[in-house]
């Protein structure tokens, strides 16, 4: 079990080496109220990335209102709530971040799933001073619970708790043991990972960018040092090459190299592809050589995941925006699956029910997507898998899908790009859900 002291780092794939020089992309969660606006302007002026002017013009009373710095819309800065997910950019000597601060409300979940989705990492904010933080283990908000289970189910590699507003309790050692033990048995039972669970005043700065040693009995490293040695999520390398068409360029301003033939661009979301190699076209099943891959610059170059590229092919097929180039080998026999079992988080007013269609989107590809059956939904607060008829807002839950149309999909555990979908309604165009794909078969 981990301990309040205890820093764990992630596994990162057997192909993948650690990068902690890469630009951090962190999401900041929790429930309504946690401080995690205030805990992103502590980041941003304690490491000293906030001019002067930007500092003026956030006073209120006297008094700097940190919030401020990230809350942008007129509504939030009425409301003093964050509705939007927000970016911000700073760095330190050490490395670069991109912070998005999601919003806490119920009602906003679906803005925290956007974040999360490519994020590399998640600092979840737990407010001291709304739990019974003298029980021996006091139980966690619904919003805490649900957030920590959403960055899970979306493979964010690390996740950080910050037990915040500490300072504004009676005995703040006490408080961060009890809670800290509580978030322990939570992680547990849900199988997160947790890589630390340090104790932070967001509005003093205990513990944020500069070290409060010894403060509730905690000896670790500050927050932004830890994120400082987190790594960025890898690539997905290690799986066949995947390569869903963006742009089909029909008229190349380069065609004495490409002999007149189109160039397919795009982002490799798998896998790596070089001259020569065999691919298939999904849908249809044609079978190509590839004849030249360009690089974001247009010079020839082999390209990984992750990348932009430009793939020439030997021969002219049908290929168009939403297609997707696949390594004929790693894939089966029968690339294509029509009927997927997926975690799905509900972020629609509206029901899911079972029977009903919507648009599946994956990558740039648009098919019809039924409603089979509901398999199970996660009860929020004891984890346990439930029978049930629908799926309201903000509910996780298993559910099986058929599509109209074959799509390249794999586990969403091998493969963010592979095995994400998005659902759409139908009638009023509303992203209704966020699908995690589990499993996937060909009829």
């Amino acid at each position: 079990m981990l301990t309040t002291l205890e820093i764990k780092t992630p596994e990162a794939p057997a192909n993948a080496a650690q990068d902690t020089r890469a630009a951090l992309r962190f999401v900041t969660c929790g429930s309504v109220d946690d401080g995690k606006s205030t805990l992103i302007g502590r980041l941003l002026v304690d490491s000293k990335t906030v001019l002067q002017d930007q500092l003026a013009g956030v006073q209120r009373g006297g008094q700097t209102d940190l919030a401020l710095l990230t809350d942008g819309l007129q509504a939030e800065r009425e409301q003093g709530i964050t509705i939007d997910v927000a970016y911000r950019y700073f760095n330190t000597a050490a490395r670069k971040f991109i912070i998005a601060d999601a919003p806490g409300h119920e009602q906003y979940t679906r803005n925290m799933v956007t974040a999360a989705s490519s994020a590399d990492a998640a600092v979840v904010l737990v407010d001291a001073t709304k739990l019974d933080w003298q029980s021996a283990l006091p139980g966690l908000l619904p919003q805490t619970r649900r957030h920590s289970l959403l960055v899970q189910l979306l493979r964010v590699p690390a996740i950080v708790f910050a037990v915040n507003k500490l300072d504004a309790v009676e005995d703040p050692a006490l408080a961060f043991a009890h809670i800290s033990a509580a978030l322990q048995a939570f992680t547990q039972d849900a199988g997160i990972q947790a890589h630390a669970i340090v104790p932070v005043s967001a509005l003093i700065g205990y513990n944020v960018v500069d070290a409060n040693l010894g403060w509730c009995g905690y000896q670790g490293p500050t927050l932004l040092t830890l994120l400082e040695k987190l790594s960025a999520t890898p690539a997905d390398i290690s799986q066949p090459f995947s390569f869903p068409v963006q742009w089909v360029e029909k008229f190349s301003s380069s065609a004495d190299t490409t002999q007149g033939r189109r160039i397919f661009w795009g982002r490799i979301a798998s896998g790596a592809v070089q001259v020569g190699q065999r691919v298939s076209v999904l849908p249809g099943g044609k079978i190509a050589i590839v004849a030249e891959v360009l690089d974001h610059a247009r010079s020839p170059k082999a390209v990984r995941a992750g990348h932009s590229a430009g793939i020439i092919l030997d021969r002219e097929l049908d290929v168009s925006r939403g297609d997707v180039l696949l390594a004929t080998e790693g894939f089966g026999d029968s690339p294509g699956k029509r009927t997927l079992t997926a975690t799905v988080a509900w972020m629609d007013d509206e029901p899911l029910l079972p029977g009903r269609l919507y648009w599946a989107l994956q990558g740039h590809r648009w098919v019809k997507a039924k409603v089979q059956r509901i398999v199970h939904q996660v009860n929020i607060q004891t984890l346990a898998q439930q029978p049930a008829t629908q799926l309201d807002a903000n509910a996780i839950g298993v559910v099986e899908l058929v599509l109209q149309a074959p799509i390249a999909a794999l586990p969403f555990a091998q493969s963010r790009t592979l095995g994400s979908l998005v659902l759409v309604d139908t009638a009023t165009h509303k992203t209704s859900g966020a699908a995690l794909i589990l499993s996937a078969r060909e009829g």
